[in-house]
């Protein structure tokens, strides 16, 4: 059948579990994530393979806007009294969630039971390590649109999210170029790695380029708000694209087009309610449902070990990882407490960047392997994850 009829599908079989999730009192996320499994391959089997297996439009387009949606919570005039605190939280969590997983995957990587040679000891470690250290955007921004919490806390929370995922896929870029010098010639110098800096430039500029020609666009239609959003929502799925095209990271080029957009553009708060009144929920519910169809249950038992290590050690990174950074950088004691618990999501942007390995050369043998364990540990992470969020927004307002 054709992909339309799979997307109906979804979208009226969603408005059913969204209405029993507010019966039920859960979050929407975990309800699109349980409907996913349910009509997805691994029980009720309604929803076939070759949808998701030709689904990656969706799931761009999607991302796409996350992203951008995102970077917009990145606005000077809401974090210029705390932009040096959301630096340094955002940099110290996301080392030392990376520090972490790579530590212990790489001390414990005999007793894993991956099957790889000792050859690809550290290039696994430093993979996961990487993926560990992102958050997921998608549900944190659906969490807090929910619950319609716009607290100081939830700024600095999107505002940690925002950098903490540029770090993410930056790092993540010096990984693959790491890993890469090691598996074809044994050893990495400082050279290979200075290889990925024009791909971040070039991918930032392609984020600048696309929000002035967006702003520029936007002052033609300035009277006409329909139009501008138009005219914004083409902007962003062009930006993405052409990144994807050109080899950069789009994920990156979108996020930073969104940090431009929101300081750049009085008016871009328009198109972002816009948004957030009529295609937040529908966005949401493809993404979420989608995203649940990629799990595969029987690899929960497969790989248990592999599994608990990667949860407990990355989220155990990002506490430590905000405590020190909210210690050091004088944050209050609200972010100290509960920020690190609120990162514990984690799902899109980790899984885009296991998929992109699939097309990589040389990761033919460990790719499929870190995909499983990222798809198997993100059922987790955004059934609990959401949960958290919610706890921990929920006492930041109690504590406000």
């Amino acid at each position: 059948m054709q992909i339309l009829f799979f997307v109906g599908l979804i979208m009226v079989l969603g408005s059913f579990m969204k209405f029993i999730s507010y019966k039920a009192k859960i979050l929407n996320v975990v309800g699109y994530l349980i409907l996913g499994l349910i009509i997805g391959p691994e029980f009720l089997n309604i929803i076939p393979q070759h949808f998701i297996d030709d689904s990656q439009i969706i799931t761009d387009l999607s991302l796409s806007l996350i992203s951008v949606l995102v970077g917009a919570n990145l606005k000077y005039n809401v974090l210029k009294e705390v932009w040096k605190q959301v630096a340094i939280i955002s940099i110290l969590e996301a080392v030392f969630t990376f520090s972490f997983i790579s530590t212990i995957f790489y001390i414990l990587f005999e007793f894993l039971d991956f099957g790889f040679t000792d050859k690809y000891r550290l290039i696994v470690s430093i993979i996961f390590g990487g993926l560990a250290s992102a958050t997921a955007p998608a549900t944190i921004l659906a969490v807090i649109h929910e619950l319609k919490i716009k607290t100081k806390f939830s700024s600095f929370l999107l505002g940690v999210v925002a950098t903490d995922n540029a770090i993410s896929l930056i790092l993540f870029s010096f990984i693959v170029i790491i890993s890469n010098a090691i598996m074809n010639v044994g050893s990495c110098s400082y050279s290979i790695i200075f290889m990925v800096i024009p791909t971040v430039i070039l991918t930032i500029g392609v984020g600048i380029v696309g929000a002035g020609i967006s702003e520029i666009i936007d002052r033609v239609f300035k009277n006409h708000k329909s139009i501008k959003t138009t005219s914004t929502l083409g902007m962003i799925f062009l930006t993405y694209s052409l990144s994807q095209h050109w080899g950069l990271e789009p994920l990156l080029s979108s996020l930073v087009m969104g940090v431009v957009m929101s300081n750049l553009s009085a008016d871009f708060c328009v198109v972002k309610k816009e948004f957030d009144q009529h295609l937040k929920d529908i966005i949401f519910l493809l993404f979420f449902t989608i995203s649940a169809m990629h799990l595969n249950i029987s690899f929960l038992t497969s790989m248990p070990f592999v599994i608990i290590l990667y949860i407990t050690f990355r989220i155990l990174g990002k506490i430590a990882g905000v405590w020190t950074g909210a210690k050091i950088s004088g944050a209050n004691k609200e972010v100290q407490k509960y920020l690190g618990i609120a990162l514990f999501p984690q799902a899109g942007i980790a899984i885009g960047l296991a998929l992109s390995l699939q097309d990589e050369a040389g990761f033919e043998a460990i790719a499929p392997i870190i995909l499983n364990v990222i798809i198997a540990t993100t059922m987790i992470h955004e059934f609990v994850g959401p949960l958290l969020t919610k706890y921990v927004l929920k006492k930041s307002v109690d504590s406000d």
